[in-house]
């Protein structure tokens, strides 16, 4: 009894070793297994030593050749060193010592966030940023076999490609179009990982931190342009109204806008008779004239007017 006790623990101990250490075994691995060990320790117990082996050798083959993969995983297998296949989803059995599961690949959507520090723009302008890929493996083949470690390769690329493109975009285009800057990074990264078995389903730039000195200069900017607008549309305003109360006003405007243009050399200017009266005052005081006096009525005066 005490010899099939000790053959088990060792067997139990080993166990780690023949599986191997990056794997979990599956609920199912671990009830079969369970239920082997334990009947291998009661035959032992009832003095069937050779039979309580026998089991136990089961309950290793089982632990060590049963696997289980998720609906999202995938197994990638090597057999002797080379390519067995990739298995997943579901129950499937490998030969132990032979095959080994060098890879389990995760296929759901996955996020990494990376970012770039003082890097310069097209303008010279020192920004951080900070963005965040989602991802997911389409080729667990590629992605175990062409890349040592393709979370950590995607990190380092995402951080290169978004460095490219701030140095290729000016500071205005990057605050202003992040739509833009975003399908830039996505198409970028997804054709350098697509030999890893990678897609890339969207890149969104969550901030960009400018000096907070140049983040005031703006701001004057900003406000010195908003005050600019604004007078231009007030003095738009009062002129329209000082030049619809004296229409003399408009004229002299339209004359001194000729002289400033005729001050030059060979300059030649053609305008119609109409515009030449409407700019003369004498004309323009008669008219004026004319539209301001009461009109007289239409026919024979009153019988006391005509006795005056």
């Amino acid at each position: 009894m005490r010899e099939a006790i000790g053959i088990t623990t060792c067997i139990v101990e080993g166990l780690p070793d023949l599986i191997g250490s990056h794997e979990i075994m599956n609920p199912i691995t671990v009830f079969l297994t369970i239920a082997c060990l334990a009947g291998a320790a009661a035959l032992g117990a009832m003095g069937y030593l050779y039979l309580g082996i026998a089991i136990l050798f089961v309950a290793v083959i089982i632990a060590a050749a049963l696997k289980m993969a998720n609906t999202w995983e995938k197994f990638v297998i090597l057999r002797a060193g080379k390519l067995r296949g990739v298995k997943g989803p579901g129950l499937f059995l490998i030969i132990p010592v032979i095959d080994h599961v060098v890879a389990i690949i995760d296929e759901r959507i996955q996020t990494t966030a990376f970012g770039a520090e003082a890097a310069l723009t097209k303008d010279t302008v020192p920004v951080n940023v900070d963005a965040i890929v989602f991802w997911f493996v389409h080729d667990a083949q590629k992605a175990a076999l062409n890349v040592t470690n393709y979370r950590e390769a995607i990190d380092r690329l995402s951080q290169t490609s978004l460095r490219e493109m701030i140095g290729s975009s000016m500071l205005s285009a990057l605050l202003s179009e992040r739509t833009a800057a975003d399908e830039l990074l996505r198409v970028e990264i997804g054709r350098k990982t697509a030999d890893w078995g990678i897609s890339v389903k969207s890149v969104e730039i969550r901030d960009v931190a400018i000096p907070v000195a140049l983040q005031d200069a703006m701001s004057r900017q900003a406000q010195a342009e908003r005050e600019k607008q604004a007078r231009v549309i007030l003095g738009s305003a009062e002129a329209a109204m000082t030049y619809a109360d004296h229409p003399m006003a408009l004229q002299l405007r339209a004359m001194n806008i000729i002289y400033e243009t005729t001050k030059e050399r060979g300059a030649t200017i053609l305008m119609p008779t109409s515009m030449v009266d409407s700019m003369n005052p004498v004309m323009a005081l008669a008219l004026a004239g004319q539209q301001s006096a009461p009109q007289k009525p239409n026919g024979p005066l009153p019988l006391s007017n005509r006795t005056q």
